[in-house]
């Protein structure tokens, strides 16, 4: 099929070389210049596994194609709108200016029977606005609602062999309208549909509330066991056992239930956030009030590291070396926004601390951000003459350090581990003082 992707951030451009992938010829539409030049080149402007080899095979074969003209997408049957939706500046509530930008500079160029299809995180209720809109100004055209479910680290996969497919369709799947549209989406999905994949097709406010439902619950998973992580630590019991013991309930799993420094990103900070919002508009605050006390726990989680490094260093933070191992909000990105690991280093900086942070992937966006603080490449660098190390992101050379090496660098073998990830014996054994979260 012809396939348009309006907005080539992270999502988008994901998007759009997986579709490539998958047989459709593409262009994918973005006014940044610098991002358009940069993925016409086949070069991701950010990391993702993966996404590299896809962008030049697909560029390579003519399927995919990129461009700053709205026009280049005229012709397209299908046209995805995978911006942006910013938490705002002065609010939790989500910033939709790009979203209406991107819709309205699309709409002068849809043909008759083409589809737009939303993939962008959105407050319930926006798809219905749209809709509305398409009608009045392009009634030749349609609307369905498709909700993304990627995992940083993993998008290309997800993407490609997704876990699930979610249609929101003009009046439902029991109209005429919905089921053509469906029908259409099929097409584009069709070796995830023939694979057997699970499709839900249902109308415009279920498929915007997946999302954000789904990301809602997760972020209170990770902050049960995190609260409970408290618990543990004034009572002496090891919320790594605790969650493995309830974990073995298969009406709660064992994943995400994984006590430490909390979640961050790009995603499921400003998703709660937005959603609580959502909510107190729609006069049912009440309902999700509880999402605030999520995100309260997951923002108390930071400075529990950070009290936990002045505890290990006896209260004298002020000119101490402390190597932060980590910068990214999670390992196999390069993404830094709300990253509890960098608030972390920020914070122990302002005490006075010598911090030196070391990540494989994301020191170029942390030092844009913070350049106050010290970046090393080198995890032996970061190490060397540390009177501390604190984990503060699980990546795998990260997990996989030998406490003997890393004893025979640092000043004093005192370590925090932030993401419960070290084996505690091994590295007590090596003769260092280990420090976890809810770990007695």
């Amino acid at each position: 099929m012809n396939v348009s992707v309006i907005g080539c951030g992270y999502l988008g451009a994901v998007h759009a070389a997986a579709m490539a992938e998958l047989g459709h010829t593409v262009v994918g539409i973005d006014i940044d210049e610098r991002k358009i030049a940069e993925l016409s080149a086949g070069r991701p402007p950010f990391f993702e596994p993966r996404l590299g080899e896809l962008l030049s095979s697909a560029i390579a074969s003519g399927r995919l194609r990129f461009s700053t003209d709205p026009a280049e997408a005229a012709g397209a049957e299908v046209h995805f709108l995978a911006v942006g939706t910013p938490q705002q500046a002065r609010s939790d509530a989500a910033d939709l200016r790009y979203v209406d930008a991107a819709f309205d500079a699309l709409l002068p160029h849809l043909a008759p029977g083409a589809i737009v299809v939303g993939k962008s995180t959105v407050p319930v209720g926006t798809a219905a606005g749209l809709a509305e809109r398409l009608a009045r100004r392009a009634p030749h055209a349609s609307l369905a609602w498709n909700p993304e479910f990627l995992r940083e680290g993993f998008a290309v996969q997800d993407t490609l062999e997704p876990d699930r497919l979610v249609y929101g369709v003009a009046g439902g799947e029991h109209d005429e309208r919905g089921r053509a549209q469906a029908a259409v989406l099929d097409r584009v999905y069709r070796a995830a549909v023939e694979a057997g994949t699970p499709r839900i097709v249902t109308d415009y406010a279920t498929a915007e509330l997946v999302k954000v439902s789904a990301n809602a619950f997760l972020a209170t998973k990770i902050s049960f066991i995190n609260a409970m992580s408290e618990i543990a630590d004034v009572t002496g019991a090891d919320v790594t056992a605790l969650a493995d013991a309830i974990g073995h309930d298969a009406r709660i799993g064992r994943r995400f239930l994984n006590a430490g420094v909390g979640f961050g990103g790009g995603c499921l900070p400003k998703d709660i956030r937005g959603f609580v919002a959502r909510a107190e508009e729609l006069g049912r605050g009440e309902a999700l009030a509880f999402l605030r006390e999520v995100d309260a726990v997951n923002l108390r989680q930071r400075q529990r590291v950070v009290d936990l490094a002045v505890e290990a260093l006896g209260g004298q933070v002020h000119e101490r070396r402390i190597a932060i191992l980590g910068v990214t909000f999670k390992p196999d990105s390069d993404d830094v926004r709300d990253s509890p690991a960098l608030d972390v280093a920020v914070a122990l900086k302002g005490l006075g601390a010598e911090v030196v942070a070391t990540d494989p992937e994301g020191i170029a966006n942390a030092r844009m951000r913070h350049p106050q603080l010290d970046y090393t490449s080198s995890t032996a660098e970061a190490l060397r003459g540390a009177d501390l190390v604190v984990l503060v992101t699980e990546w795998r050379e990260f997990r996989a350090l030998d406490p003997v090496t890393a004893g025979e660098l640092v000043a004093g073998r005192s370590i925090i581990d932030g993401r419960n990830v070290l084996d505690a014996a091994r590295w007590r054994e090596a003769g260092w003082t280990y420090r976890g979260i809810g770990r007695p």
